[in-house]
């Protein structure tokens, strides 16, 4: 099963830069973006697993 699709708005600057993503789809590259984003909040592990808040607290 798929989750629902979502509809995002981007503002000007943001979508300037998914523009220069040319030949990938901008969904994925949003994909791609928000998975690093969380990797360096520390919300994915290296692998792209969730960490847990037991696990953050250890690495403070």
């Amino acid at each position: 099963m798929t989750a629902p699709a979502w509809t995002v708005r981007l503002d000007e600057a943001t979508t300037r830069i998914l523009r220069r993503y040319r030949g990938e789809k901008p969904a994925a590259v949003v994909a791609r973006a928000i998975r690093l984003l969380a990797q360096a909040d520390g919300l994915l592990d290296a692998s792209g697993r969730p960490t847990t808040e037991r696990d953050r607290r250890r690495t403070k």
